[in-house]
C-alpha cells in the first residue's frame, strides 16, 4: 500500500521539501533505493551515498537536507522516524484466529478468542493467553505461563512454568525464558542442585532476541523492565534486574543477582560479573568486561582492540615484564627519598 509523503510529514511530524502527492510503497538503501522507495540517513557515514542516491524521497534531519538530491523528509531524528514509516509501508500480514491442528491445550488454559495459536504448540494447565497474542509453531509454554494483549511469539519459543509477559512483548524464534538458574552448592567434591523456585517477569513493550535464555529467580524473581530490547544469543542468570529501556547487543552474559538500571546501553559480547548493580544511563562498550558496582552515568570501556599480531606479541611481552618493571621503579624511587640520602650531621 503507497502512502503520499504529504501523509508520511503530517502523520509523523516531519518538514516535507518535495511533492507532497508522491507516493512512496517500499523501503530501500541509500545506495540501492529505486523509485517509489523511501530511505533514511541517520549516520554520517553514509553521508557520501546521498548525492547519488535514486530514491523517491530520504528521511534525513536538517544538516543534511541541502545535500538531497531526492524529496526530504527531515525530522530531528530519523532513524526513529524511519522506523515508523517502514512499520507502516511494511506490516505484518494478519493471522489468522484460532487454534491449529496440532496444537495441544490444557483444558485449565484460558485463552483470548482472538488469539493465534500455532501448529504444535502446546500450552500448560492453567495459563493465560490475552488478545491478539501470536503464537508460532512448535512454541512451548509450561503451566501458569501469563502472556499478554498483542504479544507475538515467533516459533519454538519456550516459556517455563510462571513466566508472565506483559503487553506488546515479542520473543524471536528459540528463545527459553524461565529456565532454571545455574545454582549449585558445593557439596564434598561434587555439587548440589540448588531449587530455583521464583519466576520470570517482564515488562511491557519488551524483545527478547533468537536463542537468548533468560533464567528463572532462584527464590526471588528475574525481572526484565518495560521498554527492555534484548538482542539475539545473551544470557540472563537467575535474579537479574534490568531496567526500563535498557538495550543489550548480541553475546552479553550477565551473571546472576546483577541489578541493571534503566535506559542503559550495553554493547555486544560485554561480560558483567554477578551481584552488582549498574546504575541508570551507562553505556558500555563491546568486548568489557564488568567486574565492580558503576554507581555515576557515563560511558564504560575495557578490552584492548584488536592490533597487528606482531605489535600485540610485543605488549603482551611488556606486559609480563611489567611487575619486574615496577618494582625497579619502587627500589629507585626509594633510594633517591630525602630521608634515606646522609648528611654531614649524620656522623
Amino acid at each position: 500500500m503507497g502512502l503520499t509523503l504529504g501523509e508520511l510529514a503530517v502523520r509523523f511530524g516531519c518538514e516535507l521539501r518535495g511533492d507532497a502527492a508522491a507516493q512512496v510503497v517500499r523501503v530501500g538503501t541509500l545506495s540501492g533505493a529505486g523509485p517509489g522507495e523511501l530511505s533514511f540517513l541517520a549516520n554520517p557515514q553514509y553521508r557520501s551515498q546521498l548525492k547519488d542516491t535514486r530514491a523517491a524521497a530520504v528521511v534525513l534531519d536538517a544538516a543534511s537536507a541541502p545535500m538531497c538530491p531526492a524529496a526530504a523528509l527531515i525530522h530531528s531524528n530519523p532513524y526513529a522516524t524511519y522506523a515508523r514509516i517502514a512499520a507502516q509501508l511494511h506490516p505484518e500480514p494478519p493471522a489468522d484466529t484460532g487454534v491449529a491442528p496440532g496444537a495441544q491445550i490444557d483444558a485449565s488454559a484460558r485463552i483470548a478468542a482472538t488469539a493465534s495459536i500455532g501448529a504444535g504448540v502446546v500450552i500448560g494447565p492453567r495459563c493465560s493467553i490475552g488478545e491478539r497474542v501470536r503464537i508460532g509453531a512448535g512454541c512451548v509454554l509450561g503451566a501458569d505461563v501469563r502472556v499478554g494483549d498483542d504479544c507475538r511469539l515467533h516459533a519454538r519459543v519456550t516459556l517455563e512454568s510462571g513466566t508472565e509477559l506483559g503487553a506488546r512483548v515479542h520473543v524471536q524464534s528459540g528463545a527459553v525464558i524461565g529456565s532454571d538458574g545455574f545454582g549449585f552448592a558445593r557439596d564434598g567434591a561434587g555439587w548440589t542442585k540448588v531449587p530455583q523456585l521464583g519466576r520470570v517477569r517482564i515488562g511491557d513493550d519488551a524483545e527478547i532476541g533468537a536463542n537468548t535464555t533468560i533464567d528463572r529467580g532462584a527464590i526471588d524473581d528475574t525481572v526484565i523492565g518495560s521498554g527492555v530490547k534484548l538482542d539475539n544469543q545473551i544470557q540472563v542468570a537467575h535474579n537479574v534486574r534490568i531496567g526500563e529501556h535498557t538495550v543489550i547487543a548480541a553475546c552479553t552474559g550477565i551473571s546472576g543477582s546483577t541489578r541493571i538500571g534503566a535506559r542503559c546501553m550495553i554493547a555486544g559480547a560485554v561480560g558483567i560479573v554477578g551481584h552488582l548493580d549498574i546504575c541508570d544511563d551507562v553505556v558500555v562498550t563491546g568486548m568489557s568486561m564488568i567486574s565492580h558496582s558503576i554507581s555515576a552515568p557515563g560511558v564504560y570501556s575495557g578490552g584492548i582492540p584488536a592490533t597487528p599480531a606482531g605489535l600485540w606479541r610485543r605488549l603482551v611481552g611488556r606486559f609480563k615484564r611489567l611487575d619486574a618493571l615496577a618494582a625497579r621503579v619502587a627500589r629507585l624511587e626509594r633510594g633517591s627519598h630525602p630521608s634515606s640520602a646522609r648528611t654531614d650531621n649524620d656522623e
